[in-house]
């Protein structure tokens, strides 16, 4: 298994302002820098990143610049984050001319994932053919990822209809998208991570590590999630992918990533 960091820490999880107005601007964007972000990943040890898609597209009219960020720091591009509403017809075109701009863009820098998370919570609830409209969605994604040659996931995701273990068990069987298990959200969400990693091996291609407790996304080891066993089961099921560990924020980002990193290597990873 190789190990990869999300660089949404530098910065945290915040979104562009101008897809209030532009769904074709609705892009995910962490405010930190791009630069120092892949700077202490390489040298917290780990060998490649996720970018959220409004940084990556910070670069559009840069590309050399990121390929030489790449090359200084010797990481592989790993996979793009994206996502969208995914539930209302007016908008899907919209958002799929995004997400396709994006795939383009990181196939051409040689990212190896495209993973979406999304399907919006209406303010009057969720309503049974959301799930057919997202899944709908997601298999445009996957389409788009297979025309750039990229490995779709999907991400359930808190704040969204695909939270607890019973809505993703909705939405699987009516998609053929991949899962990206990300073990905090699931946990959070009211799943067992390693009882849905179990459950859905087969359809795992990409893994997101992040620990929880108490309410709390926490570097790994700071919290009570069994990285170890999971590890174990990834290997059962014969997985030697790529886990990305993500942490949305903390004070010092280069400390938690190394504070997870020390933790992998004491398990073995």
């Amino acid at each position: 298994m190789k190990l990869g960091y999300q660089t949404n820490t530098w910065g945290g999880v915040v979104g562009h302002p101008a897809g209030v107005t532009s769904i074709k601007d609705l892009y995910y964007l962490a405010n930190g820098s791009t630069e120092e972000a892949l700077k202490d990943i390489a040298a917290s040890g780990y060998k490649g990143f996720e970018i959220f898609d409004g940084n990556l597209m910070q670069y559009v009219d840069r590309k050399k610049d990121f390929q030489a960020l790449m090359n200084e720091y010797s990481l592989d591009f790993v996979a793009v984050y994206t996502g969208g509403n995914f539930i209302f017809p007016d908008i899907l075109e919209e958002e799929m001319l995004k997400i396709e701009k994006v795939a383009a863009f990181a196939s051409e820098l040689g990212a190896i994932h495209l993973v979406v998370g999304g399907g919006a919570v209406r303010s009057n609830g969720i309503l049974e053919n959301d799930y057919i409209h997202l899944a709908n969605a997601l298999n445009k994604v996957v389409e788009i990822a297979q025309k750039y040659d990229l490995i779709p996931s999907y991400h359930p995701h808190l704040g969204t209809i695909v939270e607890s273990p019973a809505q993703l068990d909705k939405l699987m069987p009516l998609t053929t998208i991949n899962l990206c298990p990300d073990t905090a959200h699931l946990e959070a969400g009211g799943g067992d991570p390693i009882e849905i990693i179990k459950k859905y091996s087969s359809r795992i291609k990409y893994v997101h590590f992040k620990d929880y407790d108490n309410g709390q996304f926490l570097p790994l080891g700071e919290g009570h999630q069994n990285f170890k066993e999971m590890t174990r089961v990834l290997k059962e099921f014969n997985y030697d992918g790529w886990i990305t560990i993500e942490l949305d924020s903390y004070s010092d980002p280069k400390q938690g990533a190394e504070i997870s990193r020390n933790y992998l290597k004491n398990i073995g990873l």
